[in-house]
């Protein structure tokens, strides 16, 4: 296959709720990503459901394509293919097959393997249902029209799966819609008399042309459900039908004529009338209809139009109401022009109608997916600002030089220039912006339902070792033991910090009642003591390597509490580092 143009994926058929950072942990692995984005839509920004991978090197891109392409992705088989920039070439149509009657068991992954053969896939897929079950019909788009055309020769009434496939050039919807237009055979009629039978619609239909099968519709109990089927032989016979019987009597009502339609078109073209009505509305009323809540109930709509017929000449004015004819406290008022609903805003908003006690609210009417929006919005702000600043795309997802963000780990705990933990027990060389910093004291932030550990008073009590009840340190000590005596500088040497000053008892209960981030600040203050003893240096990067290893909290705990079995790890972790050529200059393994 020749070199792709650019290090970029499209990757498909993902889940509403994959988002970038589940993307990125799937393709960095690969090799380094540059920027991942999941398309979504500009209103409701909900995933659309494709995204786009861009890595920093295209060979990068090529072996996440042969590894990942038809893999599992939060429980749905993706689809991966190269990203194509121009346009052009997707809607040309040269090299694109149609596949249909496909068996349902048949995946992307199977019929890439069976028309692989043919040549270079520029995109395969199955057409799936919202569940993500086949529909029986697929694409595949080859490089070149030669494979494509080598592809239909071959595998066309070819066997595959336990169904024999169709396989034809893919032709574009408006071609379609010329071709169908033009062959045509099938008549539908409906609102027929019950009492008419299939040998009297044919005998009225067959004046226009002579039929292969006629057939009405029936119920359970063999009454007519009063619609049925006329087929021609020829097109020009059911077009000319259709143009002759429309909205004639046949029996004793006025029938209806047109060309049959699969349920599936009948949706798409009812869905195209609904959009283009509803564009229309919207067109037509924008910033000349009203809408206006706190309507007390003795506001009736002509009281209404009275009210504000003093800005402008009024189209309509509506309340509405409920099942039991009662007023909903809100209603419309449609303008002929933009300038006298602003007018009406600017003067009836926030007056109080004489005998109501209820100030007006109006403002411009707005449509349902954009009120959605905005709420939306607002949602998502507040929970910004509770949640603090959130990282923007290109903190997360950055180019090499750049820090990369990792959202499950606190800022104290990245690593500048050395390994991070890729998984459990795999560590692989990534540049950051800080390794874990000597602990000074014992965490600020206490247990639930404790109070915040006092700074050190004169003298050194206190050392902000977090007091229970009565003044009883966790560790099952009064507040005013040896330890807690200790000035803040005390307890430390030359080797490093004491490891046991300010201890108190930390345990798997204590620490799952913590957010995560403070459980890393706990067991950071009691590793980075001992790792200190035997690597001085290296403690702060060691440290941070341990907490994100992967091991659970019970087995970080068996580490501090027993040092034979953390000097194995530290020796590890000097290995990985010397491996990766990040150690000081005069340090190594000891």
């Amino acid at each position: 296959m020749s070199a792709p143009p650019s290090a970029s994926l499209y990757v498909g058929d993902l889940q509403a709720d994959v988002t970038e950072g589940m993307l990125f942990d799937i393709f960095n692995p690969v090799g380094p990503v540059a920027s991942i984005r999941v398309c979504r839509d500009t209103l409701t920004r909900r995933s659309l459901g494709y995204a786009y991978v861009n890595f920093h090197n295209a060979q990068d891109a090529e072996r996440a394509l042969d590894t990942l392409n038809n893999t599992m992705i939060n429980g749905r088989v993706c689809r991966i293919m190269w990203s194509q920039r121009d346009p052009s070439i997707r809607r040309s149509g040269v090299g694109n097959i149609f596949i249909k009657n496909l068996d349902p068991t048949i995946t992307h992954k199977e019929l890439y393997d069976t028309f692989s053969a043919f040549g270079n896939i520029l995109s395969c897929k199955v057409q799936m249902d919202e569940k993500g079950v086949s529909k029986g019909f697929g694409f595949v788009h080859f490089e070149s029209q030669e494979s494509a055309e080598a592809a239909i020769k071959q595998v066309n009434s070819m066997l595959v799966g336990q169904k024999e496939v169709y396989v034809a050039k893919f032709l574009p919807k408006k071609e379609r819609l010329m071709q169908k237009g033009n062959s045509w055979s099938n008549v539908y009629v409906k609102d027929l008399d019950t009492a008419i039978t299939e040998s009297q619609l044919t005998e009225f239909f067959e004046k226009h042309g002579k039929t292969t099968s006629v057939a009405i519709m029936k119920g359970p109990d063999g009454v007519s459900k009063g619609f049925g089927f006329v087929c021609f032989e020829k097109h020009d016979e059911a077009a000319k039908a259709v143009e002759a019987l429309h909205n004639t009597v046949l029996g004793t009502k006025k029938i209806w004529c047109g060309p049959a339609q699969k349920k599936s078109e009948r949706e798409q073209e009812l869905k195209t009338k609904f959009r283009v009505l509803k564009l229309e509305q919207m067109t037509k009323y924008s910033g000349i209809n009203l809408y206006i809540k706190n309507l007390e109930d003795e506001v009736n709509e002509e009281r209404l139009k009275k009210e504000f017929s003093a800005f402008g000449n009024i189209k309509s004015a509506r309340i509405m109401i409920d099942d039991k004819v009662n007023s909903k406290g809100f209603g419309f008022v449609c303008y002929t022009t933009p300038e006298e609903a602003q007018r009406a805003i600017s003067e009836m908003n926030s007056r109080i109608l004489q005998g109501c006690t209820k100030p007006l609210y109006v403002a411009l009417h707005e449509p349902k997916e954009v009120r959605r929006h905005k709420l939306i919005q607002r949602h998502n702000s507040r929970n910004q600002m509770r949640a603090g600043p959130v990282p923007t795309p290109s903190s997360v997802y950055p180019a090499a030089t750049q820090p990369v963000f990792y959202g499950s780990v606190p800022t104290a705990y990245y690593y500048p220039n050395q390994v991070v933990p890729r998984g459990r027990g795999t560590w692989t060389s990534h540049p950051a912006s800080s390794h874990y910093p000597a602990p000074t004291s014992a965490p600020a932030s206490v247990y639930p339902g404790q109070p915040p550990a006092q700074p050190a008073a004169r003298g050194g009590r206190g050392q902000g070792v977090p007091m229970g009840a009565g003044g009883v340190a966790p560790n099952g000590r009064g507040g005013n033991n040896r330890r807690s005596k200790r000035n803040p500088g005390q307890g430390q040497s030359e080797k490093g910090p004491d490891p046991q000053a300010g201890a108190y008892d930390l345990t798997v209960d204590l620490l799952q009642q913590l957010p995560p981030e403070q459980q890393k600040m706990h067991l950071g203050e009691r590793l980075y003591p001992l790792i200190h003893k035997s690597q001085p240096s290296l403690a702060g990067k060691i440290t941070g390597m341990l907490l994100d290893s992967g091991w659970s909290n019970d087995e970080l705990l068996a580490l501090i509490k027993d040092e034979d079995k953390l000097f194995p790890k530290i020796q590890e972790a000097v290995d990985v580092l010397a491996s990766a050529n990040v150690l000081p200059p005069a340090e190594g393994a000891q």
